[in-house]
């Protein structure tokens, strides 16, 4: 049931709020769940904190997943799935929780994630990697895999990840569900463990159009506790379903000429003739190649990884290795024990680039470039209202595909990491099924504050999309029987 829907029965009374935060938890979906692992941790007493959910929210009873790096006061462990953050228990909610909670959401639990956020496929986290609830022996992206492959097979309607490069949108993508990475400061840092402060923000996953809206609405605004929260209101998204008539929509194919799959790039042009269809107008632009975006993305996100994840030490909080004789020893073994190998790589990059004689050729470098593609995007905005491009270079790949080769795995995000660079929203939205039945999205990009416009995109392709897929239904009741 939508979250919408759910809600509202809630509100009429037709369904306890009690009952409707467990209502993912009974029939297929829960029995799946130890075979996906998209949930690390529970809150044993969700009935309890249903019933005293805020009477009169938008969101009342909805069941709502977070990930593992936004801090919940209500004594679940935020962890990063990291073994370095083992058992930590946030004094305090993240804001966007806190204005969850304020709306009638219930967090029933955390989602897996790659550890700290890096990453593309959630398989480098301390707990063991999630599976995609299409088939088991492939990925559901990263690093929002958790929230993405719970919202897909039904046991939450509604979660939240973050997004530094992608992290939602493309395990959205892989998923086969909605995935909003907002206009950077829209929506509050505060309680989101940092990877890369001037690229990380808070996402929304959902399986239709409409509940995106409804929490973004909730959750969106200006924030004292968050230093780079964007002054004034948020955007209206209530118009999310007035459709696309008369907008335009850029087209910049260029960048699928090559290194993009079949079905991708079908997917792309169904999306086109279904906005079309709808009233839109395609226009060609031209946005610079993904491969200048992923060069400054993995200098500046690195940089700031280093720098932030530094206060992870071993002596104020988090894991403490035995057996250290001084000070620096204590570091070293804390940091080895405690950080995955994706993680000490990303580390070392960042340490390197930031290094006395390196800043100038690599950061400042990374930060000329970004530059580059944030102007990219406003020449193309000024031609259209939106863009359209794929949100991931391949369908699902299988586990353990691109584990042992990093520049692969992060030409995943290839598509995904320009928004984060130039600040934008963007919104993943699925399409219809591969050959193989595996999820198909397609990406939009849109100028800063230009969530509604992206929420009314893909309210059409929703709408196109159910219409096309009829007879189809989702993952856990169709296929669930061949991939067991």
């Amino acid at each position: 049931m939508p979250a919408l829907a759910l809600a509202g029965a809630v509100r009429a009374g037709r369904l306890a709020p009690e009952d409707a935060v467990e209502s993912g938890w009974e029939g297929p979906a829960a029995r799946f769940e130890p075979e996906v692992r998209a949930v690390v941790h529970t809150d044993p007493q969700v009935r309890a904190r249903a019933a005293r959910a805020a009477a009169d929210g938008a969101l009342r009873g909805v069941p709502v997943l977070v990930k593992d790096n936004l801090c919940t006061a209500d004594g679940l462990p935020t962890t990063c799935a990291s073994r370095i953050l083992a058992g930590w228990r946030a004094p305090y909610d993240a804001t966007v929780v806190a204005r969850l909670r304020a709306a009638g959401a219930v967090v029933v639990g955390k989602g897996n994630m790659d550890e700290f956020a890096m990453g593309s496929s959630t398989e480098h986290s301390c707990y063991g990697p999630t599976r995609n609830p299409y088939d088991l022996t492939r990925v559901p992206g990263g690093s929002s895999g958790g929230p993405a492959a719970a919202v897909a097979y039904g046991l939450v309607p509604l979660a939240l990840g973050s997004d530094t490069g992608g992290s939602v949108r493309q395990p959205a993508a892989f998923c086969g569900v909605f995935g909003l990475k907002p206009t950077y400061g829209r929506l509050s840092r505060y309680g989101l463990v940092a990877f890369g402060s001037s690229l990380d923000q808070v996402g929304i996953l959902a399986r239709h159009a409409g509940d995106v809206a409804a929490a973004y609405a909730a959750v969106a605004g200006e924030d004292p506790f968050d230093a780079t929260s964007r002054p004034g209101p948020a955007p209206d998204v209530s118009g999310w379903d007035a459709g696309v008539r008369g907008m335009t929509f850029g087209w910049p194919a260029e960048l699928w000429a090559e290194g993009v799959e079949a079905e991708v790039v079908e997917g792309l042009e169904l999306a086109a003739a279904w906005l079309e269809r709808a009233g839109a107008r395609r226009v060609p632009v031209s946005l610079p190649p993904g491969e200048i975006a992923v060069a400054a993305y993995y200098l500046v996100a690195t940089a700031e990884a280093s720098s932030n994840l530094a206060r992870y030490d071993g002596v104020r909080y988090g894991l403490r290795a035995p057996g250290a004789d001084d000070v620096a020893a204590l570091h070293l073994r804390s940091r080895s024990a405690g950080f995955g190998a994706e993680v000490q790589r990303r580390i070392l990059l960042g340490t390197f680039a930031l290094s006395a004689g390196y800043y100038d050729a690599y950061y400042l470098k990374g930060q000329r470039a970004r530059a580059r593609v944030r102007e990219a995007y406003r020449a193309a905005f000024a031609r259209c209202d939106f863009v359209l491009m794929p949100a991931a270079p391949t369908l699902p790949f299988r586990l353990g595909e691109k584990t042992a080769d990093p520049l692969a795995m992060y030409l995943s995000d290839v598509f995904t990491i320009g928004a984060n660079l130039a600040g934008i929203p963007g919104l993943s939205a699925p399409v219809t099924p591969s050959s193989a039945g595996l999820p198909r999205a397609v990406q939009l990009l849109g100028p800063e504050d230009a969530e509604p416009v992206l929420l009314r995109a893909g309210r059409v392709l929703e709408v196109r999309g159910d219409t096309a897929r009829l007879g189809r239904d989702h993952p856990v009741e169709f296929a669930w029987p061949t991939t067991r």
